[in-house]
């Protein structure tokens, strides 16, 4: 690891090109009949459970009393651990961690968004680890030693977005240092199973599901914008930028459209569930950025990402012009025909752009919260991760939020 003065940079071991292993070890329950497989799992994990859910929508959606009887008739002691707000706290996160060690709890259900998964996935890594496990897992990039005692999680998913109910993500905010970091967990931290009903994700705000679709896009294209080769990662990406646009569209139009609903909810599983990203390098920077901005601003993820992504891909496009080409081709259909290369990309980028401003998303940083004099502190505390088309510097980033203000 080399670090910019202020700021931490992650250098991958290596390159990876062609070479993978791929293993995904979560049970997926996917429909409006799903929550019912539920009382199936429940004789796989011991007595005692760990329910974590958000501030009370599930309550008052009915989603946690159906959730409630099926743990009852089968059973189950439930401890409860309400409050887990959007970005999860690390004060919130040693709570959760207590709960489960005074309780002497088996296993956890999460009920909700993809912060509630992440969350559980913080207290199940942590809750016997000996020693700091702010430092070493999300500081150091640490994973728990081998032979530690790991809880179980199941997830039951309210929101699309995050793709954490079949990946070992977890993202948590240092409130009291405006410090978020995220932490990739090996397999054992991946849910056992996740139920998926799109009619939960309809119980949440529109203003939700929007910037839950723009971190299912921006999942992709931190993928897909790396490389040159003609990787098979790359096709699927496409189709699921693709399906996603469509879906968004319709979505926007009438939050009730199952069918686009389903589509946003499975597209943003395969977003982010290790697949796609299989024999490519990944360029994570307008989620590093995104995070740091976000600490500050507390906007919801997903508009973070939309307020700097115009002007770290404009930067990006200089150096990956070959993959911007076909960006602009395959996902938005541009028509190459009397136009340069730097033009079909260009194109591409602004069609990006009007489908952001189409659905809703915030373009600038300024709309979410940010101010001039927030800037400096943004960048110090912004993880530099190698692997896209720039190398980036601090001065780099500052400039590109600069730019985002406007």
């Amino acid at each position: 690891m080399r670090t910019f003065v202020g700021v931490k940079v992650l250098t991958p071991n290596h390159i990876m090109q062609g070479n993978f292993t791929y293993y995904n070890p979560t049970k997926l329950y996917f429909g409006e009949e799903s929550l019912n497989k539920l009382k199936g799992e429940l004789a796989n994990f011991g007595q005692t459970v760990l329910l974590n859910y958000g501030s009370g929508s599930v309550k008052r959606n009915g989603i946690y009393d159906q959730v409630m009887a099926i743990l009852r008739e089968g059973g189950k002691t439930v401890i409860e651990n309400p409050g887990v707000m959007s970005n999860p706290t690390l004060e919130k996160l040693n709570e959760g961690i207590r709960i489960a060690r005074e309780h002497k709890v088996d296993w956890i259900l999460s009920l909700g968004g993809g912060s509630v998964c992440d969350y559980s996935k913080g207290v199940a890594a942590s809750a016997y680890f000996e020693g700091d496990y702010w430092q070493s897992f999300w500081v150091e990039g640490n994973q728990p030693p081998k032979g530690q005692r790991i809880l179980p999680i199941g997830c039951i998913l309210t929101m699309a977005g995050t793709g954490s109910e079949m990946n070992g993500g977890s993202v948590i905010t240092d409130a009291a240092n405006s410090n978020k970091l995220g932490h990739v967990f090996d397999s054992r931290l991946m849910p056992k199973f996740a139920i998926l009903n799109p009619r939960f994700t309809m119980t949440v705000p529109v203003e939700q599901m929007k910037a839950g679709i723009y971190d299912i896009m921006n999942h992709i294209m931190e993928q897909y914008f790396s490389d040159f080769d003609d990787n098979t990662s790359d096709y699927l990406s496409e189709g699921l930028m693709s399906s996603l646009i469509v879906a968004s569209r319709a979505a926007v139009k009438n939050p009730q459209d199952y069918e686009a609903r389903s589509n946003i909810m499975w597209t943003a599983t395969w977003a982010l569930n290790t697949l796609i990203k299989c024999g490519k390098t990944e360029d994570w920077m307008v989620h590093m950025i995104g995070h740091s901005l976000g600490a500050w601003t507390h906007a919801p993820h997903g508009y973070t990402l939309a307020s700097v992504s115009m002007a770290y891909y404009r930067r990006a496009m200089e150096k990956g012009l070959t993959k911007f080409v076909r960006f602009a081709e395959n996902v938005w259909d541009i028509q190459p025909e009397g136009k340069s290369d730097r033009e079909i990309a260009q194109a591409g980028l602004e069609a990006l752009k009007n489908w952001m401003r189409e659905i809703g998303l915030p373009l600038t940083i300024t709309e979410i919260g940010a101010t001039p004099d927030m800037i400096d502190h943004i960048v110090s505390t912004t993880v530099i991760f190698p692997g896209g088309y720039l190398d980036l510097t601090p001065e780099d980033i500052k400039a590109i939020l600069k730019d985002s203000l406007a």
